[in-house]
């Protein structure tokens, strides 16, 4: 008889991973119909829980074993397919009742447009809220495609709800972001001075408050770490610069949710999803470590 491994982040055994005990919920959210390029990204939150199964459980880097505090995956919401609005509206409820369980909530996406839901849901229970957005987009955009609900606005969006936000790797800026910028305290952090600058975690860790939720949208790191996304663009982070960003903000601030999106799945190759599997299990073992 040939055992199997259960189907949830990290593969865990129900010790681990029941939800009344667990101080971590993983949310798979199989959502791309606000994307604008390639699609594909709902097929990512299960290709992530896939690769997760084959990470080491410790952490070298922090010498501890953060599942020991309990992960659990939740089902997979069902996508809305009436627009993005009532898939948000939708997500949002979900969430909510996650957030007011006590549990840090890490969404698996699924496009970035999925964020706002989140971090909405994260404002029931902290008001006062930065976002910490590593990226590549702004994401600052009114309205695309006809919505004002698209992945290119969804820190629009989230700005417009009172969460202050400090995007990091930053190098595609559309005009009437750039125009916004200009009557907005929003800082960007371009990947050009994560790549020059001695300087830029510290200019991060000035502009966050003091709870963070943290959205990852995978095309921050490089294509060449992370080509499985719907919108590449070269010149991004790697591996050291997002998670020495993520080490820090977790031992100087206080990090109450998260998420991991827009990672489109290759054929052939599993080499972006392990890499937003790993950094997702890093982002809770940091925060495990600084709770």
């Amino acid at each position: 008889m040939t055992e199997t491994l259960p189907f949830n982040f990290l593969g865990l055994e129900e010790e681990h991973c029941r939800y009344d005990s667990a101080k971590f919920a993983v949310l798979p959210i199989p959502y791309d119909s606000a994307a604008s390029f390639q699609a594909g990204a709902r097929n990512g939150p299960a290709a992530i829980i896939a690769a997760s199964q084959h990470l080491e459980w410790f952490d070298e880097e922090l010498e501890t074993e953060a599942y020991r505090t309990g992960i659990a995956t939740l089902d997979a919401i069902e996508p809305n397919l009436d627009g993005p609005r009532a898939m948000h509206e939708d997500l949002f409820e979900l969430a909510r009742g996650v957030v007011g369980d006590g549990k840090f909530l890490l969404g698996l996406g699924g496009d970035h447009s999925i964020s706002y839901a989140l971090i909405k849901a994260a404002m029931t229970r902290h008001e006062k809220l930065s976002v910490l957005q590593i990226d590549a987009h702004l994401d600052l955009r009114d309205h695309y495609l006809g919505s004002s609900h698209m992945h290119a606005c969804v820190m629009r969006r989230s700005h417009e709800l009172g969460a202050s936000a400090v995007p990091v790797g930053i190098r595609a800026v559309a005009p009437e972001e750039h125009a916004f910028l200009q009557g907005s305290d929003i800082r960007p952090i371009s990947a050009r001075e994560c790549h020059t600058s001695d300087t830029w975690i510290e200019r991060a860790l000035d502009a966050l408050g003091d709870t963070v939720y943290v959205t990852l949208d995978i095309d921050g790191f490089d294509p060449a770490y992370a080509p499985g996304t719907g919108t590449p663009e070269p010149g991004g982070l790697d591996w050291f610069h997002v998670t020495e960003l993520l080490r820090r903000v977790a031992a100087e601030k206080r990090i109450v949710g998260g998420d991991v999106v827009e990672v489109m799945p290759i054929a052939g190759q599993v080499v972006t999803e392990f890499l937003a599997a790993r950094v997702a299990y890093k982002l809770i073992s940091y925060v495990d470590g600084g709770s």
